[in-house]
């Protein structure tokens, strides 16, 4: 396809700005940033917004958790394995994907979402601070299962990854916010990898607009890491609470046909 005009490339940079900072607090950046290139990229293909939007993400991740990792530390032990799991995880969810329409999934990820928020809410002390609730073999196990799980959905699908696997660190292991953040963004630069492994033989990823787009996110993804750091946990359970309320809008929107 053509390029976009330079206005149309600007726009879509600001789309990636303002995700890349969103999904370093959080996650739930696809929200903003899938919406604007399926936008401003009207003749491309599905698959070629997909891995667009892929490798502008893992531009805003990588320098998310590099950020993440310098300043809160978090256990290598536990975000190693988070990691390779997911990986995998997006690869079997992407083979799905191809077999299982979107619209199959958005009721099961609206109630998700619903569950998630309402969870949040009414536990106000949630993720105020780390207190494992696993240790050992057991919490190893479970943060793999995580890993594989939320993976496996980004793969499938992908809105929300960032803030399930917030959620999924927080409310199962114990982590508060910041940690579960960190080990979040960690998590999503490896199901964001092993998408573009499958995308780029393919030949699908618009480089000129994706690289723009990346620059971009990674910007706004190194404000919203420090930002979070700066604010701690109490901050990132507001903007959580904020972006999971978002979602439930516009995949509700979606499942009662109030928009496409």
């Amino acid at each position: 396809m053509e390029d976009p005009t330079l206005t149309v490339l600007a726009l879509l940079g600001l789309a990636a700005l303002t995700a890349g900072f969103v999904d370093a607090v959080v996650g739930g950046g696809g929200l903003i940033q899938l919406p604007a290139l399926l936008v401003g990229l009207p003749a491309a293909s599905p698959v070629e917004v997909l891995a667009t939007n892929k490798l502008a993400s893992i531009c805003g991740t990588t320098v998310s958790s590099a950020t993440y990792y310098r300043r809160v530390r978090p256990d290598p032990r536990t975000f190693l394995p988070l990691m390779g799991l997911a990986l995998l995880g997006s690869f079997g969810g992407a083979f799905v994907a191809s077999q299982v329409p979107r619209e199959a999934f958005e009721p099961i990820v609206l109630v998700a979402l619903v569950a998630v928020g309402a969870y949040v809410l009414l536990k106000p002390s949630l993720g105020d601070a780390t207190a494992l609730r696993f240790t050992g073999r057991r919490h190893l196990g479970l943060a793999m299962l995580v890993g594989v799980a939320i993976g496996f959905y980004d793969g499938a699908l992908g809105p929300g990854t960032g803030s399930f696997f917030v959620f999924a660190l927080v409310g199962l292991l114990g982590y508060g916010f910041l940690e579960a953040s960190a080990k979040a963004r960690m998590a999503n630069w490896a199901t964001n990898l092993g998408a573009l492994l499958l995308f780029v033989p393919q030949g699908a990823v618009l480089w000129k607009t994706g690289l723009v787009m990346g620059l971009c996110n990674l910007l706004g993804g190194y404000v919203g890491a420090r930002t979070a750091v700066a604010r701690g946990s109490g901050f990132v359970r507001v903007f959580f609470v904020l972006v999971v309320a978002a979602f439930v809008v516009r995949i509700g929107g979606e499942v009662l046909g109030l928009w496409s």
